[in-house]
C-alpha cells in the first residue's frame, strides 16, 4: 500500500515539473495546462466521498484493487493521450482513486497491526506519499527532460502495476474486516457523521492543512523575493520540505500511538509557531532553510493521528476516513485562496506565512476543544472496561 501511495503521490506532484512540455505538446496556454493540477485536486475531493460511498458494503481488499486499477488506467490514458481533453480526462480518472485509496487503505493498514500501533501503521502507508512529495517534481522534470513527458506517466503506470500485484498477493482477503471496522451499509456509514468528534476532527484537519498550504503555495515567492534565493534553488529547498514531511509523518505516527490528542495539539501548535517565526526571519537564508524543513515536519506530523482519530470516533466508517482526505484538499484550496488575497492586498510575500499561522492557530483551538470533550468519554470507557 505504501508503493501505491508513492505512485499516487507521484501522479499528483510530477505534473508541476512537466507543465511547460505538456502545454507545448498540446498547444494550450499555461492556464489551461494548470487545470491539469486544479482538475486533479477537485477530483480528489469529489472522488474520496463518491467512490467510498459507492463501495461501502464491498470487501476492502477488493475495493483497494479496484482503486489501483482505476489509477493505472488514468495514468495509461495520460501517457497515450492524443489531445488535451483526453489528457485532462486521464488526470481526472487517476485522481478519483486518491482520496478513497488513502481513506480505505488507512483502515486496512491499522487492521494489520495491534491497536497500539495503529497510527504507526497508517504512517507507513503514508510514507509513500511523503517520499513522492520529495521526488515528484524532480522526477517528473528529469524523466521529462530526457525521454519526454509521456515517459513520466508510463513510469507511474508501471509503479501502479507493481502496487496492484503487491496488494493482490500480500494484503489478506479479509483485511480491515474486523468486527469494529467491517464494511457497513451507506446508511450506517453516514450515521458516523452524527458524532461531534468526527466533525471537530474534520474541521481541525481542514484548518491545519489550509494554514500550511496557504503558506506553502507561495513559498517560492517568499524564498526568491524575500530570502534571496535564486529560482534554481527552489527545487532543492522543496526537497528539504519534502524530507521534513517524511520525518514528521514517522514521528507523528509514533507520537499519536502514545498520546494521540496531545500529539495532534502539539503538532498544530508547532506548525503555528514555525509559520509565524518564518514570517519574522524570512530575510535570513539560513533560517529559511531550517524553517522550510520544520514546516514539513509539523505540517505532516498530525496526518496519521487525524486519520485514526476520525475513524475511531466514526467506529471504523471508511466514509469518514475518506472525508478526512477531502477535508484536507478543501483546506488546501481555501488556504491558497486566503494567502493569495493577502498578496493581492499588497501585504508582501511573507503575508501568506502569517495568514497560514492564523489559520492553523484556529485549528489548534478546535483540536483543543475536541480533546477536552473527548476526555470524559475516554474516562467512562476505561471505567467500564475495568468493571468488566
Amino acid at each position: 500500500m505504501a508503493v501505491g501511495g508513492f505512485g499516487i503521490g507521484l501522479t499528483e506532484f510530477l505534473i508541476a515539473g512537466l507543465l511547460p512540455q505538456v502545454a507545448a505538446s498540446f498547444a494550450v496556454s499555461e492556464a489551461a495546462a494548470g487545470r491539469l493540477i486544479s482538475g486533479y485536486a477537485l477530483s480528489v475531493a469529489v472522488g474520496a466521498i463518491a467512490l467510498t460511498a459507492a463501495t461501502a458494503t464491498l470487501p476492502r481488499k477488493h475495493v483497494l484493487v479496484g482503486l489501483v486499477v482505476l489509477f493505472v488506467l488514468g495514468n495509461l490514458l495520460s501517457a497515450i493521450a492524443p489531445s488535451y481533453p483526453v489528457m485532462l480526462l486521464g488526470r481526472i480518472v487517476a485522481a478519483l482513486c486518491h482520496g478513497s485509496f488513502f481513506g480505505i487503505g488507512s483502515l486496512v493498514a491499522r487492521s494489520l497491526v495491534v491497536p497500539e500501533r495503529a497510527s504507526r501503521a497508517v504512517a507507513v502507508m503514508f510514507a509513500g506519499l511523503t517520499v513522492a512529495n520529495v521526488l515528484g517534481v524532480p522526477f517528473g522534470a528529469l524523466v521529462g527532460e530526457r525521454w519526454g513527458w509521456r515517459a513520466a506517466f508510463w513510469a507511474v503506470t508501471v509503479i501502479g502495476l507493481f502496487a496492484l500485484a503487491g496488494i493482490v498477493a500480500f494484503v489478506p482477503s479479509r483485511a480491515g474486516q474486523t468486527p469494529s471496522t467491517a464494511p457497513a451499509s451507506l446508511r450506517a456509514q453516514l450515521g458516523a457523521f452524527r458524532s461531534g468528534q468526527v466533525w471537530l476532527t474534520l474541521v481541525a484537519t481542514a484548518l491545519g492543512y489550509g494554514g500550511m498550504f496557504g503558506a506553502f503555495s507561495y513559498i517560492a515567492y517568499t524564498l526568491t523575493e524575500v530570502s534571496g534565493f535564486s529560482s534554481a534553488d527552489v527545487a532543492w529547498l522543496l526537497m528539504v520540505y519534502g524530507v521534513g514531511l517524511v520525518v514528521g509523518n514517522l514521528i507523528g505516527g509514533r507520537a499519536a500511538d502514545h498520546d494521540r490528542d496531545r500529539a495532534l495539539v502539539l503538532a498544530l501548535a508547532g506548525l503555528t509557531v514555525t509559520l509565524a517565526v518564518f514570517g519574522l526571519l524570512a530575510t535570513s537564508a539560513t533560517a529559511s532553510v531550517v524553517l522550510v524543513f520544520l514546516m514539513g515536519v509539523f505540517g505532516f506530523a498530525g496526518v496519521p493521528g487525524m486519520i485514526t482519530r476520525v475513524t475511531d470516533h466514526a467506529h471504523g466508517a471508511a466514509l469518514a476516513a475518506s472525508a478526512n482526505v477531502s477535508a484536507s484538499n478543501i483546506g488546501n484550496a481555501l488556504g491558497a485562496w486566503a494567502g493569495g488575497l493577502a498578496i493581492t492586498a499588497g501585504l508582501g510575500y511573507t503575508a501568506p506565512l502569517y495568514v497560514g499561522a492564523g489559520i492553523v492557530l484556529t485549528s489548534v483551538l478546535v483540536m483543543t476543544v475536541a480533546a477536552h470533550r473527548a476526555r470524559p468519554a475516554g474516562r467512562q470507557a476505561r471505567a467500564s472496561a475495568a468493571r468488566r
